[in-house]
């Protein structure tokens, strides 16, 4: 999504670059209530308060999408990590994640105690052909919407299925599926954390409630004992 660079006249070209810079900026603020600070792509600032400040440390985590340079910015700055899996196989994504925890080590930090988070769609329903029939349609639409904006292809229905099968990048099932497949994903990244996006597109304000409420019920009380709590 680089629709931004032009919107504040930004160049593409300078991608990285305005990342790291405002990333460090960011953390100036975050740790100084007076800044000073300079760099190329904004005016600089010379003991500038910025407030109101927060009672406690504001927790700064690295969204990913599979570049190996952002993975070893985070490790090397000891700041947690973001993974956002939203197509193809994420088995793909765990020599990413292996990037990441030697990067932090040698950046001088403790991998065990800097967490890791999967970000993924997902839509739980009482049975999976039920998942599916409902999430099928909104998803297809939303995702061939930004496909036509980006060049990618329609999403169909077997590449719909593909990506809530067991090794697919969704989280689209009934309670027990998805808790096999945050299990099964864990053993491969040894994540902390995993947020899910209920649904892509726009489904049933009831229906939407309901799966969250099984989310909530069946599938995080089933993980957390599965990882003994964790």
């Amino acid at each position: 999504f680089i629709e931004s660079f032009p919107l504040f006249g930004f160049d593409l070209g300078d991608y990285d670059e305005l990342f790291a810079e405002k990333l460090q900026l960011l953390m100036e603020i975050r740790e100084n209530a007076k800044v000073t600070w300079e760099g190329r792509h904004r005016p600089s600032l010379k003991e500038q308060g910025v407030y109101p400040r927060d009672e406690r440390e504001i927790p700064l985590w690295i969204a990913v999408g599979g570049t190996p340079q952002s993975v070893v910015r985070a490790g090397m700055l000891g700041l947690p990590l973001a993974v956002a899996i939203i197509g193809g196989q994420p088995a793909q994504f765990g020599p990413l994640v292996n990037l990441y925890r030697q990067a932090l080590e040698r950046g001088g930090h403790d991998p065990t105690r800097i967490p890791v988070g999967i970000n993924s769609h997902g839509y739980v329903a009482d049975t999976p052909e039920r998942a599916a029939e409902e999430a099928f349609p909104p998803f297809a639409e939303a995702m061939s919407r930004i496909g036509r904006e980006r060049c990618w292809p329609p999403t169909t229905r077997s590449d719909f299925d593909a990506s809530r099968s067991l090794e697919g990048a969704t989280f689209i099932g009934s309670p027990e599926q998805v808790v096999e497949k945050i299990l099964w994903q864990h053993e491969i990244f040894k994540h902390q954390r995993f947020l899910i996006q209920f649904s892509v597109g726009s489904i049933p304000h009831a229906q939407l409630m309901h799966s969250i409420e099984l989310f909530g019920t069946k599938v995080a009380p089933a993980v957390r004992k599965a990882l003994g709590g964790n």
